[in-house]
């Protein structure tokens, strides 16, 4: 899939659950906007009307209990289209920087290789939802999975059913498999972090990582 280049610079944080995503992402937004970035957040399944309601079912909804890999997969692209047509091409071609909470990475992990659809497939649907814009630089917090599985449970305040989170360890393991065979395909665009440090430590890092993209939207990032 052939990058298209808009004015702005997209971001993108992908791991498994319980690696620590939501921590960095608040951190960097914290940054940025201190700096005067703008910095726009999204997340993904969601992030416009239309696919908030397509997350409340892949994730919460008792009907998304029976849903087979290829609903799965089909409407997490449903919902990637809405948001990259909608939301994130309109602040890109604004000059903003656009951060969003996974993208078309995680299908290619999750419903690709722990779901086991086919590659072709799932990449078939992904240039088709996300057309030809991918993230300018991506965020892999990495971690065992037993590690990432511990955190999870023990940072569940309430027993929301999850059907994304509430997979076998095997499920993670495949996930983590498929992040790390990502960022070795990928290693210009996909960045991987050590997700075990302390937070304060991987936020320096992924400042420090931001500082060589060379881009005037991130220019005194360390500072």
């Amino acid at each position: 899939m052939t990058q298209f280049r808009q004015p702005g610079f997209f971001i993108s944080f992908e791991g498994s659950e319980g690696c620590g995503k939501s921590t960095q992402i608040g951190m960097l937004m914290r940054t940025l906007s201190e700096e005067g970035k703008n910095p726009l957040l999204v997340r993904e399944p969601g992030g416009t009307p239309v696919g908030e309601v397509i997350r409340h079912l892949l994730q919460h909804a008792p009907e998304g209990d029976e849903m087979v890999p290829e609903t799965e997969l089909l409407l997490f692209a449903a919902s990637r289209a809405q948001l990259v047509r909608q939301v994130i091409l309109p602040a890109l071609e604004a000059g903003r920087v656009v951060i969003s909470d996974r993208f078309l990475d995680s299908t290619t992990v999750y419903q690709g290789v722990a779901r086991k659809i086919s590659a072709d497939s799932v990449e078939l649907v992904n240039r088709f939802a996300a057309g030809p814009q991918l993230p300018d630089v991506t965020f892999l917090l990495d971690m065992d999975e037993s590690a990432a599985f511990q955190r999870l449970r023990q940072g569940r305040l309430e027993a929301i059913h999850d059907r994304m989170e509430d997979q076998p360890p095997d499920f993670y393991r495949a996930v983590r498999e498929g992040y790390l065979h990502l960022a070795k395909t990928f290693p210009d665009r996909i960045r991987v972090i050590d997700a075990t440090q302390p937070p304060e430590t991987i936020a320096r890092e992924i400042r420090a990582q931001l500082a060589t993209c060379g881009h005037a939207l991130l220019q005194g990032i360390c500072a």
